[in-house]
C-alpha cells in the first residue's frame, strides 16, 4: 500500500481527531563531508558510557584511602628502625590493592564489553538513507528517526512528527506524554511512547540537557548500597576509636615503658596497625567486581553494582507480562467474524476475505509496527493497493490504534484496532467470545468500523461528547467508547511462553518473594497466562481500572492479589509506590516503554536486552539474552555478596575490637605492649586475611537479613572482647612467671599462642556450615602455625618460642575457656537476635 503522509498531531492531539499537514519534503540528513566537518571540529556525542570506570579513578579508589595512608606512614617509620619482618604489613597492603585494582579493572572490561553489546544505537539519516550508529558517533545537525520505545539522546528540533507522543517525565515530572509538531524542541532522557518521527540535533555530548543532569550521577558505581554505607559507618566508628587508643598507647610505650627506643616504636606500631581493618573495603569491591564478571558470563549487563545486592534483598518482584512470561513474538491463531459485520456490510465488503485486506491494509500503515501488529503483518500481507489518509498510533494509555483509508474508486473507510473491553459497551454481546478466548491464555484483538471518516470535523466524536484524551487522565477512565464504531471481527493471537517461566516463578516462591503479574492486557488473558506457569492466585485477577486511587487502599489490593490486568503506564509506577509504602523492596521487570516509569521507581529495574531503549536505560540489570531464567543467578550473586561480606566483616571486627582494647589495657596498666608488628601480621594472615579471600567468594544461598551494621557488631564487640580478655590474662601470668633475659619474647610467644586459638576458633564459627574445602582452609591455617611454633628458622624470624611446658599449656587452656564463652555467645545472639 502507499504510506501516507507524516502526520502533525499538533499539542491538542485528539485521539479521534488527527490532523493531517501537507507532506513535507523527506529531509536527507547530513552528508559523508558534513559528517567529517563536525568530527573534525569535535562536534560529538562523546558522552561517557554508563558502565564505565576509568582505569585512573580504579586506581584511585583503590590506593588512595585513609587507612592505606595512616598504614602507609607507620610503614615507612617501621622500615627504618625495625627489622624487615616487622614491616610485612606494608607489603601485604601493596599485594591486596594491586589485587583490588586487577579485579576491578577485569570487572570494568567486562561491563564495557557488555555495554557495547546492550548499546542502544540510534537510525540516523545521512545522505537520504537511514542506518543505525552508536550513540558516541552522533555530530551535531544529525537527523535521527524515533519510533515507540526509542530513546532521544541527544537535544534537537523536531523536524518530522507522525502522531508522535514524547514522555518527558523522567525530565520534568509531567506524567503527560507531549504531542510534538515540526519546530518543537527535543530533550534527550525523553522517551516515544507513540508515534514516529525525526529531529536533528541541536545539541550533543555533555552540551545535552539529560547529560547535564546526569553526567555524575549515571556513571558507574559503588554507592547507595547497604553494605557500601554499612562499612562506612564501621570505618567512621573506628576510626573515631583508634584516634584517642592510640594516642594512650604512644604515650604508654614512649613515655612510661623506658625500654630500647626503637623496640618500643616498634611495639607502638604493632599497636595501631591491627586496629585498621585494612582489607574490609578491599573484599568487599572484589566480592562486588567478582560479581559483575560471573554475570557477565550469562549475557546480564549490570549498570549499577549495588544491583547485584538489592536483587538479593527484594522481597517483590513485579511482573509484566508480554516479553518477560511471554517471548515477544505473537502468531495470529484465527479471526472471528461478529454480528456486527452483517450490518456493516453495506457494498457487500465485509465478508472475512475483505477483513483480511483490511488487516493488512492497518497493518502496512504502521512503519514501527509493536508485537501485536507485527503478528498481523505476518499473517495477513498487504496486497490492497490501498493508501492511508490518517492514522493514529498505538498507545499503552489509549489501548488502541485508528487509521482512515483511500480505497480507490472514490470510497474511502475508517477503522479502530484494540482492546476489546476498551472499544466496547460494558455489556456488549462480543465481550462473551472474547473472555471465553481471554480465559484460554490468547490475547484478542477487535476490529471495528469507524461510523464515519477520522477526520477533524466530528465524524467520529468521542462518547458522550466527554474529553477525547484519554490518555491524559492517567489511565483513570479508559473504558469509554469510541460511539458508532462497529464491531466487525476478532483477531485471536496465541503468545509463546518462555520455556524458562515456570521454574523461575517456582524459584521465587520458594525464596518466599512474591511475584505480582501487572499487565496492560486483559485480565483475564493475563490469568490463564500466568496460571499455566503456575503462579499461586493466578485465578484470583484484577482489572486495574478499578482499583482505588487511594495509595493505601491500592496497597491492601497488591497484597491480596498477585495478577492485574489492564493496568496503564501511570498505574504501574503507582503499584510500585504503593507496595513500597509497606515497606516493600520492589523489582520490576519489563521491555516496552510502557514499563518506564515503573523501572525508574522501583528499587530494582530489570530490562529484557531486546526492550526498547528506554526500558534498557533506565533499568540497573539489562539480560541481554533475553532470558527470564537469568534472574535466579542475579538473586544468587547478590546473596553471595551479602552473606560473605557480612562474614568477612564480623572477622575483620573482632580483630579491631581485640587490638582496641588491648591497646587500652595495656595502657592502664602501664605496661610494654605484648606484641611487634610481625606476630599480628602473621595472625591477621592467617587467621583473617587468607581465610576471609576464600569465604568473600563461596557460594552462598543464605537469604539476605537487613541491618549490616546491627549484625556485625552483635557478634563482633563480644567475641572481641573475650579474645582481648583471655589474651591479656595469658600475658599477664607469662609476665609474672618468666624472669630473666628472653622472658619478653617468651611471654609474646604465651600471648600470640593464646590469641591465635581465640582467634581460630572465630573462624572456626564463621566458616560453617563446613564442606571439605572450609574444614581443609581452617586445618591449613593451624597447620602453619605449628609450623612457626615448631621450625627454629621460622621462630628466629617471628620471635616466637614457648618456654617450658606449664606456660603454653596455661594459654591453650584460656584460649579453650574463651573459645566455650564464644561459642555461648554466638548462639545467644543467633537465638535472639537472628535478624
Amino acid at each position: 500500500m502507499t504510506q501516507g503522509p507524516y502526520i502533525d498531531a499538533g499539542s491538542e492531539l485528539d485521539p479521534v481527531h488527527p490532523v493531517e499537514l501537507p507532506h513535507p519534503a523527506r529531509a536527507a540528513g547530513l552528508s559523508t563531508a558534513e559528517v567529517a566537518e563536525r568530527v573534525a571540529r569535535g562536534e560529538v556525542n562523546d558522552v561517557p558510557v554508563r558502565s564505565s570506570r576509568s582505569t585512573a579513578d580504579i586506581v584511585r579508589g583503590n590506593v588512595f584511602t585513609r587507612f592505606n595512608a595512616i598504614i602507609g606512614v607507620l610503614w615507612v617509620i617501621m622500615l627504618f628502625v625495625a627489622p624487615v619482618q616487622d614491616s610485612l604489613f606494608g607489603y601485604v597492603i601493596i599485594a591486596n590493592t594491586g589485587i583490588g585494582i586487577i579485579q576491578e579493572h577485569r570487572a570494568k572490561k567486562t561491563l564495557d564489553g557488555l555495554a557495547v553489546i546492550g548499546e542502544a544505537k540510534p537510525t540516523v539519516r545521512r545522505d537520504g538513507t537511514a542506518g543505525e550508529v552508536s550513540t558516541s558517533d552522533l555530530v551535531l545537525g544529525d537527523l535521527i528517526e524515533l519510533g515507540p520505545g526509542d530513546k532521544v539522546v541527544v537535544d534537537g528540533e523536531t523536524v518530522e512528527a507522525d502522531g508522535l507522543e514524547i514522555d518527558e517525565s523522567l525530565l520534568t515530572g509531567e506524567a503527560d506524554p507531549v504531542h510534538k509538531k515540526p519546530g518543537d524542541p527535543m530533550m534527550s532522557g525523553s522517551f516515544v511512547v507513540a508515534g514516529g518521527g525525526a529531529f536533528t540535533a541541536t545539541r550533543v555530548g555533555r552540551e545535552a540537557y539529560a547529560a547535564q543532569l546526569a553526567d555524575e550521577a549515571s556513571r558507574f558505581t559503588l554507592v547507595h548500597s547497604e553494605l557500601r554505607s554499612g562499612i562506612s559507618t564501621i570505618l567512621k566508628y573506628v576510626t573515631w576509636m583508634m584516634i584517642p587508643t592510640a594516642a594512650g598507647l604512644i604515650i604508654s610505650q614512649l613515655v612510661h615503658e623506658r625500654q630500647d627506643l626503637k623496640d618500643s616504636i616498634a611495639r607502638t606500631v604493632g599497636g595501631i596497625t591491627p586496629m585498621i581493618p585494612e582489607g574490609l573495603v578491599l573484599l568487599t569491591s572484589i566480592a562486588f567486581a567478582i560479581g559483575v564478571i560471573r554475570l557477565g558470563r550469562k549475557q546480564c549487563l549490570v549498570q549499577e553494582l549495588p544491583a547485584i545486592e538489592g536483587l538479593a534483598r527484594v522481597d517483590v518482584v513485579c511482573l509484566d507480562k508480554t516479553g518477560t512470561l511471554t517471548e515477544g513474538g505473537m502468531n495470529v491463531t484465527g479471526l472471528r467474524m461478529l454480528d456486527g459485520a452483517v450490518e456493516a456490510d453495506e457494498a457487500g465488503k465485509a465478508g472475512e476475505a475483505y477483513v483480511r485486506q483490511v488487516l493488512g491494509a492497518f497493518g502496512a500503515s504502521d512503519p514501527r509496527p509493536n508485537a501485536s501488529l507485527q503478528a498481523i503483518v505476518d499473517a495477513y500481507p498487504d496486497t490492497s493497493g490501498w493508501r492511508c489518509t490518517r492514522a493514529l498510533p498505538f498507545s499503552s494509555a489509549r489501548k488502541y490504534s485508528a487509521a482512515a483509508f483511500s480505497e480507490g474508486a472514490g470510497e474511502s473507510s475508517a477503522w479502530l484496532l484494540g482492546a476489546p473491553d476498551v472499544l466496547l459497551p460494558e455489556r456488549d454481546p462480543a465481550l462473551q467470545e472474547v473472555g471465553r478466548l481471554n480465559e484460554e491464555g490468547l490475547r484478542v484483538l477487535l476490529l471495528a468500523r469507524a461510523a464515519g471518516s477520522l477526520d477533524g470535523d466530528g465524524d467520529v466524536p468521542a462518547e458522550n461528547g466527554g474529553d477525547a484524551h484519554p490518555e491524559a487522565d492517567d489511565g483513570a477512565d479508559q473504558g469509554r467508547v469510541v460511539a458508532g464504531a462497529r464491531p466487525i471481527a476478532l483477531v485471536v493471537l496465541e503468545q509463546r511462553l518462555r520455556p524458562e517461566a515456570a521454574d523461575t516463578l517456582a524459584y521465587f516462591a520458594d525464596q518466599d518473594v512474591a511475584a505480582k503479574v501487572i499487565s496492560g492486557d486483559n485480565a483475564v488473558s493475563v490469568g490463564a497466562v500466568a496460571a499455566k506457569l503456575g503462579l499461586a492466585g493466578a485465578t484470583h485477577t484484577v482489572d486495574a481500572r478499578q482499583l482505588p486511587t487511594d495509595q493505601d487502599k491500592m496497597a491492601d489490593s497488591l497484597d491480596s492479589h498477585s495478577v492485574f490486568g489492564r493496568v496503564s503506564p501511570q498505574q504501574k509506577r503507582d503499584m510500585v509506590a504503593a507496595l513500597q509504602s509497606r515497606g516493600h523492596t520492589v523489582a520490576m521487570t519489563g521491555d516496552g516503554v510502557n514499563d518506564v516509569l515503573a523501572l525508574k521507581d522501583a528499587d530494582i529495574g530489570v530490562s529484557m536486552g531486546s526492550g526498547s531503549e528506554a526500558t534498557r536505560a533506565v533499568a540497573q540489570i539489562v539480560l541481554l539474552n533475553n532470558s527470564f531464567a537469568t534472574l535466579p543467578s542475579v538473586v544468587a550473586e547478590g546473596r553471595r555478596v551479602i552473606g560473605n561480606v557480612t562474614r568477612v566483616a564480623t572477622l575483620f571486627l573482632v580483630k579491631t575490637v581485640y587490638s582496641v582494647l588491648l591497646a587500652i589495657l595495656v595502657s592502664c596498666f602501664q605496661i610494654q605492649y605484648p606484641f611487634l608488628p610481625r606476630h599480628l601480621t602473621m595472625l591477621s594472615t592467617l587467621t583473617i586475611g587468607i581465610p576471609a579471600f576464600f569465604l568473600a567468594l563461596a557460594p552462598n544461598r543464605e537469604r539476605a537479613k537487613p541491618h549490616f551494621v546491627r549484625r556485625v557488631l552483635r557478634y563482633s564487640i563480644p567475641c572481641g572482647t573475650i579474645a582481648a580478655v583471655a589474651t591479656f590474662v595469658a600475658y599477664m601470668i607469662a609476665r609474672h612467671y618468666y624472669v630473666g633475659a628472653g622472658s619478653l619474647d617468651a611471654e609474646t610467644s604465651v600471648a600470640t599462642l593464646t590469641l591465635f586459638l581465640v582467634s581460630m576458633w572465630v573462624l572456626a564459627i564463621i566458616a560453617r556450615p563446613y564442606n571439605w574445602w572450609r574444614i581443609c582452609l581452617v586445618l591449613a591455617m593451624t597447620v602453619t602455625f605449628l609450623l612457626v611454633m615448631a621450625v627454629p628458622a621460622l621462630q628466629h624470624f617471628f620471635a616466637l618460642k614457648l618456654v617450658g611446658a606449664a606456660m603454653p599449656w596455661m594459654g591453650v587452656g584460656i584460649a579453650v575457656i574463651a573459645s566455650v564463652g564464644i561459642e555461648v555467645v554466638w548462639r545467644w545472639v543467633d537465638r535472639h537476635h537472628p535478624g
